[in-house]
């Protein structure tokens, strides 16, 4: 008579965890479709294991949703009193590859603390690794473990969802930023650059992602005077942008003052700082040519030195003082004068330049540079940024552009103004 007795009990208890595992499923797919915070789906899920299921001890692994190669505790039970080691568990938890009790593990060993795991999979790649401990009861423990395997599965699959779309949206917006950015900087940057009789500017301007941190100008004065500059800013998308927007306005408003390049220099920084309260900087370098006296006047703020190109060699324009905006007033400030040889060419650049390797892993570094450039002093500027673009290419081959590329070359024609 006790055997009967102990079967309608057995089913008794399986009828009621089936019951409990469809109401949890329904409760969690409508929170789910309630498009409910992740938080408040592992609360839920933590709840039913802990209280209905009876389990003490459990731990729910997740791909951090910023970072899926790092993996995270997503919710627990019964963890107050161990220790979680800081370790790689994406790689520890690569060996358990199929729902299964947790053998062999060494004492003291975080895993030791957990009976079963149960890995769940989705398009066959593992997107959350359930590990189970002990229940209050013993009886049933088959039939519980098949329900958290189920319920794992539901949340699991909808976190894993909402992180996907989560990046997606980031990566939709990434693109709106750049895109933007793109649509502001192009605004920034002049389309033309003189060709006088006394004076060429030509440049390359290639941002590497469609917006970047490089920025060039000129302008040209009614006392024979000519200024230009060029400029790396950190940073990139629309927050460069609007950083070199501003940059820009503030140039052309002091230049304009005619100010010495020493008092627009230290303006200019101010102006930055402002801005950026020192946590964005820019390099630049501005040169001012006088055409009457065939002299040039520059700073260089931290930026790769220009080189001075003649028919005796070249020469590199490095006074100046340090990048501008991370301090308010610049400690030192020295403002470089050449009187220019006949022929000459000056070569401004940012260092996506030298940044550039070719498949043997070697930079185009500044040695290469000046040693291509002392030849070409008697190009124009445009021909000489043609030549040069077409010696990069056969440099780098197949390789990419690590960063922006952007070169202004000014070509001086001086023999009219040296009497």
């Amino acid at each position: 008579m006790i055997q009967p007795v102990t079967r309608l009990q057995s089913l008794e208890r399986e009828l009621h965890l089936r019951q409990l595992q469809v109401q949890r499923l329904l409760q969690i797919t409508q929170a789910i479709n309630n498009n409910v915070a992740a938080e408040d789906l592992f609360d839920m899920y933590s709840a039913f294991l802990r209280k209905e299921l009876r389990l003490t001890r459990m731990a729910l692994f997740v791909r951090n949703s910023t970072d899926d190669k790092q993996w995270l505790i997503a919710t627990s039970i019964g963890l107050d009193d161990i220790e979680v080691p800081r370790i790689d568990f994406g790689v520890e938890m690569q060996r358990f590859t199929r729902a299964g009790l947790i053998d062999g593990e060494p004492e003291g060993s975080f895993f030791a603390n957990f009976v079963q795991v149960v890995p769940v999979l989705h398009k066959e790649r593992p997107i959350a690794y359930i590990l189970i401990g002990e229940f209050e009861e013993e009886e049933d423990m088959f039939e519980r473990v098949q329900i958290i395997t189920t319920i794992t599965n539901v949340i699991a699959v909808a976190i894993e969802n909402k992180r996907l779309f989560r990046r997606q949206i980031e990566q939709e917006r990434l693109e709106a930023d750049m895109d933007l950015g793109a649509k502001v900087q192009k605004m920034l940057i002049p389309e033309r650059f003189p060709m006088r009789d006394a004076y060429e500017i030509s440049t390359i301007y290639q941002p590497k992602l469609g917006v970047g941190g490089d920025y060039i100008d000129f302008q040209e004065f009614d006392d024979k005077k000519l200024v230009f500059c060029i400029g790396d800013f950190t940073g990139k998308g629309v927050s460069a942008a609007l950083l070199m927007a501003n940059f820009q306005a503030n140039f052309h408003t002091l230049i304009k003052k005619r100010t010495s390049l020493y008092d627009f220099v230290k303006e200019i920084n101010t102006a930055v700082y402002k801005i950026t309260n020192g946590e964005r900087f820019v390099t630049f370098f501005v040169a001012e040519y006088d055409i009457e006296k065939h002299e040039l006047s520059y700073v260089n703020a931290g930026h790769p030195p220009p080189v001075l190109v003649h028919e005796g060699g070249i020469k590199l324009l490095t006074e100046g003082t340090m990048v501008l905006g991370t301090i308010d007033e610049l400690p030192m400030l020295e403002v470089g004068t050449v009187t220019l040889p006949h022929q000459a060419l000056i070569l401004t650049y940012t260092d996506g330049l030298t940044d550039l390797q070719n498949p043997a892993g070697e930079n185009f570094d500044e040695e290469i540079l000046y040693d291509y450039v002392r030849r070409q002093h008697g190009r124009s500027a445009k021909s000489f940024n043609d030549s040069l673009v077409a010696k990069l290419n056969d440099f780098r081959q197949h390789n990419e552009f690590p960063d922006d590329l952007t070169v202004l070359t000014c070509r001086i024609f001086g023999e009219e103004f040296t009497g």
